[in-house]
């Protein structure tokens, strides 16, 4: 069997999500009936760092990919995107995957981008990419509670109420807000993140930046440790997966 480490790009719109489910299609059931041309006619299971839910893209997903036939990486790209037509996704680049190497558990950091269209008209070229919110938001007054929460702490007040983790201790290692003339831009990073959380911790900075709660209120939330004391999640259509860092960089080519 031959190993490759791919990095993907997709539109979430269409999609379930990256993680096959009962029903819908999933970027991985795409990926994976791709990558059968290649597997003899079998699908094979394609794991990545990331399961992004419904609606959410991707610009640089890392997925890894065993198959029988040892090709080289630039070919493996080539296939799996000329099988996967017409759905939005992409594979940008292909690499030998290292020894005992895995998407998921190899990662030490994932980073996420959500974008707030902060103006009254609504979007037309970036729409199904960003949240729109027409009330004006303060985002220096977010920028500043934000701060307060990165570090390791229980983040259980920001996970959803399905969540499958065994603890809610995450270590926030970014999480920033600026202004970007129309737009309000959050990025955060982490090793790792709870199911929703980037997407509550958003819906609860909105609210400090509509000036409806104080730049301390979201520390609090987070030190109470209760979910229904943040503010709503956000909506989907606005979260990028931005990237993936491991401990030893992967070799794109």
């Amino acid at each position: 069997m031959a190993g490759y480490a791919l990095l993907i790009e997709y539109d979430g719109g269409p999609f379930v999500g990256w993680q096959r489910q009962g029903q819908g299609l999933s970027v991985q059931q795409v990926l994976e009936e791709a990558a059968a041309h290649l597997n003899a006619g079998v699908a094979p299971t394609m794991i990545a760092a990331g399961r992004t839910d419904a609606g959410v893209h991707a610009e640089g997903q890392v997925a890894q990919l065993e198959i029988t036939a040892d090709l080289p990486p630039e070919r493996v790209r080539e296939a799996l995107n000329f099988h996967s037509r017409p759905h939005p996704v992409s594979v940008l680049a292909a690499a030998p995957a290292p020894e005992g190497w895995s998407a998921r558990f190899s990662a030490t950091g994932r980073a996420y981008r959500y974008r707030i269209l902060n103006r009254r008209a609504r979007p037309a070229l970036d729409l199904g990419r960003v949240w729109h919110v027409q009330r004006r938001l303060d985002a220096a007054a977010m920028h500043e509670a934000a701060q307060m929460l990165l570090g390791q702490h229980d983040f259980s007040a920001f996970r959803a109420a399905a969540c499958q983790a065994k603890s809610a201790l995450r270590t926030l290692d970014r999480l920033d807000v600026a202004r970007l003339g129309d737009e309000v831009v959050v990025t955060a990073a982490a090793r790792s993140f709870l199911h929703h959380q980037v997407r509550n911790l958003v819906g609860t900075l909105v609210e400090v930046g509509w000036g409806r709660r104080p730049a301390s209120w979201p520390r609090s939330v987070l030190d109470g440790r209760d979910r229904a004391r943040a503010g709503q999640t956000a909506p989907p259509e606005g979260l990028v997966l931005t990237g993936v860092r491991y401990a030893e960089p992967l070799d794109w080519g």
